[in-house]
């Protein structure tokens, strides 16, 4: 057992940062529970749940997807399937959050093109054993439209409280850092695989995973309940 947890730990140090950011959330959860981001923590234990899969399917057999020994590791429908989720939880927090129709209407009209996005990808990428990457690069650079939206719309607002107060900036900025580099290394892991391990990209995704939860956490720490928004 205690083999076990060592192993796990080498190979996925990165999933307890998930496990920390929900118990952050919970915990200030009083400041935001009668806004959108109230199933915010929800969220993160999906995400975390889908990581601890993701590493069993991967290492256990038992929990194995596919009985040919060449693709018996693969897990990444999970990441495929937890792709469209995630993208649409966060249209959704945007389009609930914005004011103006016009920008509301461009995250609507965003959201449908991102799914059509991954519809269209799936006639030409198996999506049991390839991560769906253009799908994924148009679904962040639609995301990161929304951020600027919001950041446009709060830069016009008058508030009593400073930007910094507000969960969602601390999320938005975290948000930001990641999908400018998410989909652009998963596009090279597959297209130039020489170029993903030379430069170690794979390390670079997790402390990109690191700089946004931490930024989440902020969020959570210090955000205040009248300053959401």
């Amino acid at each position: 057992m205690i083999e076990e947890i060592q192993n796990f730990l080498a190979e996925s140090y990165f999933i307890p940062i998930y496990l920390i950011t929900w118990l952050v959330a919970m915990y200030r959860y009083r400041r935001y529970f009668d806004t959108v981001m109230r199933f915010f923590p929800i969220f993160i234990m999906y995400t975390f749940l889908t990581e601890l899969l993701g590493y069993f399917v991967k290492y256990h057999e038992e929990y194995q997807f596919f009985s040919d020994p060449e693709y018996s590791w693969h897990n990444v429908i999970i990441y495929n399937i937890y792709s469209v989720i995630s993208f649409s939880f966060f249209y959704y927090i945007y389009w609930t959050t914005l004011k103006q129709p016009k920008h509301r209407g461009m995250v609507k009209k965003g959201a449908y093109i991102s799914l059509l996005g991954y519809l269209i990808s799936v006639f030409f990428q198996d999506p049991l054993h390839s991560n769906l990457y253009y799908a994924d690069l148009l679904a962040s650079i639609i995301l990161i439209l929304c951020v600027w939206m919001y950041f446009k719309e709060k830069r016009s607002e008058e508030s009593s409280y400073p930007l910094y107060r507000s969960l969602l900036y601390w999320v938005s900025l975290g948000l930001v850092v990641f999908h400018i580099f998410f989909p652009l290394i998963f596009i090279a892991a597959y297209e130039m695989p020489e170029f993903y391990f030379a430069f170690h990209l794979h390390q670079l995704l997790l402390v990109l995973i690191a700089i946004m939860y931490f930024l989440f956490m902020v969020g959570f720490l210090i955000g205040q309940r009248k300053a959401f928004r």
